[in-house]
């Protein structure tokens, strides 16, 4: 039987889906045996390694988790233009094959259908209609993350049971439906959820610069049932991140965050080094860049090059400390009062 938001979420906290390596098994049964909801990160891998992180998870705990999955895009719209970005790039290595793919969409649900989580949620645009519609028969909630209220109509108009949204201080990708730079793509978190608000009644999980039990306060108070954070885990035991990647969140070299296409041909919030300053103009092709940069990416980690590597983080990233998940959730559901 499909649960709803607020049976699923004995805390307010939700421990983000963190794809490329950080969301683990680990983690996310660190969130549950915590009373948080964590979610498995399907993006990048097969549909039998999220199965498998599926089953490990359900081996150690009965409490619920959720699973996210990428909603593919459209294939890069000016491949001239994707070329001349990978030819800039041979100063910095050897790069990939370019190759557009779906992130294997239909197996993932075609697995999640056959054994279903407590909850699967979608990031880059809306699943349609009917697979949502499928998930929910099969006793799933189903979440969409959204940056705007545009998205959030959209969202609600496939029947989702409940909202992400994704304020502009987020870590890593934005969840927009579309690559693109059009206007109204850039909310901070607390206009967001008034504007989701506004347009749809289902609830809202916040996403966006949490890390601090008076950030989901805020949240809490602006109208969200629960805060999602990522940024505030990378650095605990349990996170899958690099460790160069969690020693560069509180590197004093790292100031400041912004959002680049550089690593992925898609916008994402990362700390600023010399691989986003060197290209600050890049197409929107995602996932052939993504695709493209991995091999790069991967070599500068393993001589340990965080000037090259894709330093996902929020703007609150100085906040993020080294702690087992269960106590930072502990700490992120205490209430606090004052300013």
């Amino acid at each position: 039987m499909r649960r709803s938001l607020t049976d699923l979420l004995p805390r307010p906290v939700v421990v983000a889906p963190m794809a490329g390596g950080p969301s683990t098994a680990e983690l996310v049964i660190a969130a549950a045996r915590a009373g948080a909801l964590g979610f498995l990160a399907a993006g990048y891998k097969t549909a039998e390694a999220m199965t498998a992180e599926i089953a490990a998870v359900r081996a150690a705990t009965g409490e619920p988790f959720g699973v996210n999955v990428f909603v593919p895009g459209a294939p890069c719209g000016d491949p001239a233009e994707l070329r001349r970005y990978l030819d800039s790039l041979s100063a910095d290595g050897t790069v990939g094959d370019a190759g557009w793919d779906d992130d294997r969409f239909d197996a993932k649900i075609a697995a999640l259908l056959a054994d279903p989580p407590p909850v699967v949620s979608f990031t880059f645009g809306c699943p349609p209609a009917e697979v949502v519609t499928a998930l929910q028969r099969s006793g799933v909630t189903v979440i969409i993350t959204v940056t705007n209220p545009d998205e959030a109509v959209a969202a609600a108009s496939a029947g989702a049971d409940a909202i992400c949204s994704q304020g502009f201080e987020a870590g890593a990708h934005r969840g927009t439906f579309g690559n693109d730079d059009a206007p109204g793509r850039d909310l901070g978190l607390l206009s967001l959820i008034g504007a989701v608000a506004a347009v749809t009644g289902l609830p809202q999980i916040a996403a966006g610069g949490i890390m601090g039990p008076r950030h989901v306060n805020a949240v809490l108070a602006a109208g969200a049932l629960a805060a999602q954070c990522g940024t505030a885990f990378l650095r605990c035991p349990e996170s899958g991140a690099h460790p160069l990647h969690k020693a560069a969140l509180a590197d004093p070299r790292y100031t400041a965050t912004t959002l680049t296409r550089a690593f992925s041909g898609r916008p994402a919030r990362g700390l600023v080094n010399q691989f986003i300053r060197d290209h600050p103009d890049v197409p929107p092709a995602y996932p052939e860049i993504n695709n493209a940069t991995r091999s790069l990416r991967a070599a500068a980690a393993a001589r340990g090059d965080t000037e090259r590597m894709s330093l996902w983080a929020g703007q609150g990233y100085r906040s993020a400390i080294e702690q087992p998940a269960g106590e930072i959730i502990e700490r992120l559901s205490r209430p606090q009062s004052g300013p």
